[in-house]
């Protein structure tokens, strides 16, 4: 199993970032899909989940009508798209594989693309 998340980078506040996470390895479709971010001052957060059919399972209230997470199944792959970026928005965002079912466990873990807002 293997994801890799891209699309980080800097963004000033107020704007847009579209971050990406590329599996492999494994039968994308059924699994859930994890964005969690890590910021030194909050830890480990969760983001968002989707189910292996798109449906979103969770999101944290922080980014509620802010962030959108989807998945192209045809092609492996979860997108968060982000918008008006605030500077508490600045992490490492962390891709991660759970199981067919929504879960607290989740073994496999990408890298992570680190997302800086600031102006």
């Amino acid at each position: 199993v293997q994801l890799q998340a891209s699309g980080g980078g800097l963004v000033q506040p107020g704007g847009f970032r579209s971050v990406s996470c590329a599996a492999s390895g494994f039968t994308f479709t059924p699994y859930y899909m994890y964005w969690r971010r890590l910021t030194p001052g909050k830890g480990l957060e969760l983001v968002s989940v989707i189910s292996g059919a798109g449906q979103v399972i969770a999101q944290a209230s922080s980014v509620k009508g802010r962030f959108t997470i989807s998945r192209d199944n045809d092609k492996s792959t979860m997108y968060l798209q982000m918008t008006d970026l605030k500077p508490e928005d600045r992490a490492l965002y962390l891709c991660a594989r759970g199981e067919t079912y929504y879960s607290e466990y989740l073994p496999y873990w990408g890298k992570g693309t680190q997302v800086t807002v600031s102006s």
